[in-house]
């Protein structure tokens, strides 16, 4: 079975979000070390619209809110999370995130993308150029790098797919170089 077949039978072939019956599709919830029905959820068009472009959002769409907070599964309640944080400015998402209880990595997986906090809070990533990096992301390195704890030298121009940034410090980014999961200073990569 396919991940999108696995979502349907999950979630009855209805939207995770707001239960719309059509126009359903995978959505990734980043950042995703693995893929697959853990780190996803089946969204409608206007759910998947709405997360990706904040311009086009619609509160008393995210009203459904209040039933799908309580999902089973992790990757639903991650992404009620982060739309009731983008909307608690509106008041009613203020209180449904009160009573809201995430575990700990759970939590740390929401909090991944810096939903939820004031632009001065967020922790932005930036290649060599200054365009902002984002978890996925592929860069490709602008100096040979040593490999700390190995003999290995990655070289200019290598590519890293995929990275992961970290949530604490705007000059560290993880990717694997090789087989090796290594930390890369921002300062020497590029955005492809």
């Amino acid at each position: 079975m396919s991940v999108k077949d696995d979502l349907e039978a999950r979630s009855g072939s209805t939207c995770e979000l707001c239960t719309a019956t059509n126009n359903l599709e995978v959505f990734e919830v980043e950042p995703v070390s693995i893929s697959g029905v853990d780190s996803s959820i089946l969204a409608c068009e206007t759910c998947r619209t709405q997360i990706e472009d904040p311009e086009k959002m619609d509160a008393n769409h995210w009203r459904c809110l209040n039933d799908s907070m309580w999902s089973e599964y992790d990757s639903v309640k991650v992404m009620a999370w982060r739309m009731l944080s983008r909307l608690k400015s509106e008041g009613w998402p203020k209180d449904l995130l009160d009573m809201m209880y995430l575990e700990p990595e759970v939590l740390n997986w929401a909090k991944a993308t810096g939903e939820g906090l004031a632009e001065s809070e967020k922790i932005i990533h930036r290649d060599v150029n200054g365009v902002i990096l984002q978890n996925g992301d592929s860069v490709v390195l602008v100096k040979d790098l040593k490999i700390k704890g190995s003999s290995q030298v990655a070289k200019q121009g290598t590519a890293v797919r995929r990275i992961s940034l970290d949530r604490e410090n705007a000059e560290y980014i993880e990717g694997k170089v090789g087989p090796t999961l290594t930390v890369i200073i921002t300062k020497y990569v590029k955005k492809i």
